[in-house]
């Protein structure tokens, strides 16, 4: 299938002061139909320019932008009316109107599209059952909590029957737990819709947790990309590895501080999939007669898929051996000390 979302050589600069300030410099990026594509980067890494240049909430400065086959750029008004119908998007901040209901909001779009009412009250009462909140139809926004008002954002969003949904920090104005309900509310929607949902965020936990692809901005560039357990376990670029050093609690180099006095050979030991669960570490060390002492270390999931990342300190033995047992078995091993 062609992506849904191509963008060659796109960039935006502003005017400030006189001369031009490149917020996003030129990039290719190329997004697949039915997949959730995360967007990481730190505060004025040019994320929320990048997504607004789908919908053409920004004007690029040059580059080609094509969506589901179609040159944006080249859309007179009309033609962005109508391709905004096809893209909803949810705003960090919920952006909903305070004077109208949980349903009046939800209507909203639907009424500006001129959709006939009774079809309106159908679509809005199966949007509110889906996000869950069909019971609060007839509140206001006053009276819900912030996951609920972006429930009612979600809903919004998926009025018009979007065939992309762009999330802009839809999550980081929530507490964890209501973070965590969010993103599977998002996952089964991209799991039942098939939409493709861009999803920017400033934390590579919620990459981890519903990305199946990520790309890395820093400073308006385009630094690292790649399916999130590719890039997630194995970052290639100082500023992803900043992102998963935070996520993970460990430094950059993967050790804490108060490790380094450790003896032996340190190795970080990747698993993915089943075999996250194989009791290999035992197995290997009597193979080799090594001694280990777990340092640090993780089993969590990075969307359906298990994983498990050690640092081990491999003591005696024949070290070596241990290291070629364990690539045998299929296991990523970094040498973090020899």
């Amino acid at each position: 299938m062609p992506p849904s979302i191509q963008l060659q050589q796109v960039h935006k600069s502003y005017a400030a002061g006189g001369r031009q300030v490149a917020a996003l410099h030129p990039l290719d990026l190329e997004i697949q139909a039915g997949e959730v594509f995360g967007i990481i980067g730190h505060s004025g890494a040019g994320k929320s320019t990048l997504i607004r240049l789908i919908n053409r909430l920004e004007e690029p400065s040059g580059g080609r932008l094509r969506v589901e086959g179609q040159d944006v750029t080249a859309l007179d008004r009309d033609g962005l009316r109508a391709l905004r119908r096809r893209i909803g998007m949810i705003f960090q901040h919920f952006n909903l109107l305070s004077s109208r209901t949980v349903a009046g909001n939800v209507a909203f779009p639907l009424e500006l599209a001129g959709t006939p009412r009774a079809e309106v009250a159908s679509r809005v009462a199966g949007l509110l059952e889906r996000v869950g909140l069909a019971e609060h139809a007839g509140k206001y926004p006053a009276q819900l909590s912030g996951g609920q008002k972006q429930r009612v954002g979600i809903a919004r969003a998926l009025a018009t029957e979007p065939k992309i949904l762009l999330c802009d920090e839809a999550t980081s104005a929530l507490d964890p737990q209501t973070t965590a309900s969010v993103l599977e509310l998002l996952s089964r929607i991209n799991r039942e819709l098939g939409l493709t949902i861009v999803l920017i965020t400033h934390e590579m936990d919620v990459i981890r947790r519903i990305c199946d692809r990520v790309a890395v901005l820093d400073a308006g560039r385009l630094v690292e990309a790649g399916p999130v357990t590719e890039v997630f376990l194995h970052p290639q670029h100082p500023t992803t590895r900043r992102f998963v050093s935070e996520a993970e609690h460990v430094d950059e180099g993967g050790l804490h501080a108060d490790v380094r006095a450790v003896e032996g050979r340190i190795v970080r030991l990747t698993f993915l999939g089943p075999d996250t669960y194989a009791p290999l570490l035992g197995r290997v060390a009597r193979h080799a007669g090594v001694d280990y002492n777990i340092l640090s270390g993780r089993i969590d999931r990075i969307r359906e898929t298990p994983y498990g990342q050690l640092v081990v300190a491999l003591v005696g033995g024949d070290a070596d051996a241990a290291q070629r047992a364990f690539v045998e078995a299929g296991v990523t091993v970094e040498v973090l000390r020899p």
